[in-house]
């Protein structure tokens, strides 16, 4: 994993309209979104990000995305979701060039597993609105399809302040490290080359400004489906190790599973994510 750094210290982690009738224009490119650390967090150990849903409302309690091995309370055994849990955890929010502006704190996890993904969802005490108002940052919205090959991204992490670029090589029909195991998982081409603090960092796809994926881990020593190490596994069984590679988890999937009010349900139409 691009592993969090503090308790095991585990090392370091259109237009375009034709001119006349008879000769159709190609569209204009669209231009990519300025991507900066506004809406990014560090965690004590990992890196995330403020975040809402396309339908969430401003009066929502606001969100942190982050890793599922990123919670305080350790790695989540293969099989474990946590639901509503108790937390005042803080976060250290950043403005776009990467300086502090504020800390806040959680009420709660509200959703958080390594079974099939690694994520957690950490429920603040401020809604977006009062983010927004105070501190003048406005929350990153999540996107609610799944990511494109060969997508320009950037994983922004809070914790280093340091911001890596490069596209979506393809996906991990399954993803093996040690105990767990994660379904479609994005693979990066090679120079985002993450490191440990980065877990839990937001990665935008840099033509709609959305978070596409969370990253969380690579394989450092070339060892096979190992901690820190893992393998992809294809339908049929086969499986290959690729070091230097890392990998995120996508986030398309968070979208059907929140409510109104922020409320994970994991009951929702569309909801595919791990039950307790």
């Amino acid at each position: 994993m691009n592993k969090p750094l503090a308790g095991a210290v585990l090392s370091l982690l259109l237009t375009g309209a034709a001119a006349t009738p008879a000769v159709a224009q190609a569209p204009a490119p669209r231009q990519a979104a300025a991507v900066t650390y506004a809406g990014t967090v560090a965690l004590s150990n990992c890196s995330g990000s403020v975040v809402r849903t396309p339908g969430s409302q401003p009066d929502d309690p606001a969100l942190v995305l982050s890793n599922g091995h990123c919670l305080e309370t350790g790695f989540p055994a293969a099989g474990e979701v946590l639901v509503n849990r108790a937390s005042s955890r803080s976060f250290s929010l950043l403005n776009a060039s990467g300086s502090k502006v504020a800390t806040l704190r959680a009420s709660k996890i509200a959703y958080g597993t390594m079974t099939d993904t690694d994520v957690s969802l950490y429920q603040l005490t401020k809604t977006y609105a009062q983010i927004q108002s105070q501190y003048g940052i406005a929350a990153l919205t999540l996107n609610d399809t799944h990511p494109v090959q060969g997508s320009s991204i950037k994983v922004v992490s809070g914790y280093w302040k340091r911001t890596y670029s490069c596209s979506v090589d393809g996906f991990a029909y399954r993803l093996k490290e040690g105990e767990w195991t994660w379904k479609d998982s994005v693979r990066y081409t090679s120079s985002c080359n993450t490191i440990g603090g980065t877990s839990g960092s937001p990665v935008i796809d840099t033509t709609t400004g959305r978070v596409v994926a969370v990253n969380n881990t690579g394989n450092e020593d070339g060892q096979r489906c190992t901690d820190n190490n893992p393998c992809e596994v294809d339908q049929a069984g086969n499986v290959t190790v690729r070091q230097g590679i890392n990998y995120a988890q996508e986030t398309y999937v968070l979208v059907p599973c929140i409510g109104p009010g922020s409320q994970i349900d994991l009951n929702r139409p569309g909801c595919t994510l791990p039950k307790p």
